[in-house]
């Protein structure tokens, strides 16, 4: 069996000691082969779809599309970040210090820099808020890939772009831990809220083992033991979601492509 987390603080102790805690619940409840650490895998994609895949952490554009019918949705995890409601989350859109409280309109042809084009809280979230003002399919002059959201943030401190969307809880993590990454930077905006980053498990697993999984992340959120790793990776709760709660996500990108935005 495989485990990770590798959406936020990917190989920080703290997650080491939450997988511990989930591990130690899904032992307890009779589980065999249980990993007793998380892998840090380099192809995701493959990750997310091995068959002896237990527990993963996505985003919700793959689950939605590149996953859709090849992974099992166990839930999501509520966030103590600002932009987060419940298990909801949103991204902040992020601009130099020099350019705040300037409409969104006024970054009409600069640069917006994004982490990868099948992230929602990267792009898929900014390319539908933007969509009502693209004129001719364009709003920014250019886009560049950054291949992640702390680079996307480095670019539009460094310069080289002026506006990012950036997933709340990496932003709040990154303002707590590394203040200086944030420094001459300000949030200027929000996306639409969409369900925040899906846990997933192998299509393959059964429904008694996805239902000790329910159960081990239900306890790691309530058991007192686990508030001080709660609290460094910003977790509150842990919630089970239908499917269907991530249909907004597909329907962002169809209301972009119907209003002649298909790409940032």
């Amino acid at each position: 069996m495989l485990s990770s987390l590798p959406m936020y603080a990917a190989g920080s102790a703290a997650n080491a000691t939450l997988w511990q805690a989930v591990a130690e619940q899904l032992r307890h409840a009779g589980l065999a082969q249980v990993p007793d650490t998380l892998a840090q895998p380099d192809d995701l994609m493959a990750h997310w779809t091995d068959p002896g895949l237990l527990l993963s952490q996505t985003c919700g554009y793959p689950l939605t599309h590149a996953l859709a019918g090849r992974v099992q949705l166990v839930g999501a995890f509520a966030y103590a970040a600002p932009g987060c409601e419940g298990v909801y989350y949103r991204s902040q859109l992020v601009c130099r210090d020099a350019d705040a409280g300037q409409p969104l309109e006024a970054f009409r042809g600069r640069v917006v820099a994004y982490n990868s084009e099948d992230s929602q809280s990267g792009y898929n979230s900014l390319r539908a808020l933007l969509a009502p003002w693209a004129r001719d399919g364009r709003f920014f002059a250019s886009a560049v890939a950054s291949g992640s959201h702390r680079s996307s943030v480095e670019l539009v401190r460094s310069g080289q772009a002026d506006l990012a969307a950036v997933d709340c809880v990496t932003w709040a993590l990154l303002a707590r831990d590394q203040p200086e990454a944030v420094r001459g930077l300000q949030v200027c905006g929000q996306t639409a809220p969409a369900p925040g980053l899906p846990l997933v498990t192998s299509i393959h697993t059964s429904a008694a083992v996805l239902q000790a999984l329910h159960q081990a992340l239900h306890q790691v959120v309530a058991d007192p033991r686990w508030a001080e790793v709660r609290a460094a990776l910003l977790v509150q709760d842990f919630a089970e979601l239908p499917l269907s709660a991530y249909g907004v996500i597909p329907q962002m990108a169809q209301n972009a492509m119907d209003a002649g935005y298909p790409r940032l």
